[in-house]
């Protein structure tokens, strides 16, 4: 038995209800052959906008993840650059203190002489490491700024020596000159 009968046999619907739907259903179909004309289906159409939605959000998530892992990546580069090229600091002759900043706050690290003198020429430059702080020469600080330059806390940037053109250099001063 079909469900047009059963619900007929159970009294939930009249005949006269019946026949003018199946009448309906057949000019709906009629038409459709006749003129090529498409019956929107609601619940196709909510299906599609719910798989689109869902692609949608997982693009945004896969590209998330992507940049998580890429800044995992970087940090990774950089711990392994900051280890393998360290500049040791002599602790039994490290008397000067070298003031930088750190978030705000002044820290200080204890160098020798020819390590401040290297990091006021920007020779070095100081970079906060997993362990506290580090220093590293002047190619690695480049290249650990271009990925992370919250990473290089003291660096000096060696300023170009440009050459002035002075016309009197040639002249000397002489010496019991009084000013």
């Amino acid at each position: 038995m079909s469900l047009q009968e059963q619900l007929l046999k159970s009294g939930l619907v009249s005949s006269s209800k019946a026949k003018s739907i199946k009448t309906e259903k057949h000019k709906q179909v009629q038409q459709q052959r006749h003129h090529k004309v498409e019956v929107v289906d609601e619940v196709k159409l909510l299906a599609q906008q719910a798989q689109a939605e869902k692609i949608e959000r997982d693009r945004a998530l896969n590209q998330l993840q992507q940049a998580q892992a890429q800044q995992k990546e970087v940090q990774a580069q950089i711990k392994q650059m900051i280890e393998q090229n360290i500049v040791p600091i002599d602790t039994r002759n490290a008397e000067i203190a070298y003031h930088f900043t750190d978030t705000n706050k002044v820290k200080t690290l204890y160098v020798n002489e020819n390590l401040r003198d290297q990091l006021a020429k920007g020779k070095l430059a100081i970079v906060k490491a997993e362990s506290g702080y580090a220093l590293v020469s002047r190619e690695i600080a480049q290249k650990i700024k271009e990925r992370d330059d919250k990473r290089v806390l003291a660096w000096n940037e060696p300023k170009s020596e440009s050459v002035i053109d002075d016309p009197y250099a040639a002249y000397e001063i002489p010496d019991d000159l009084m000013w």
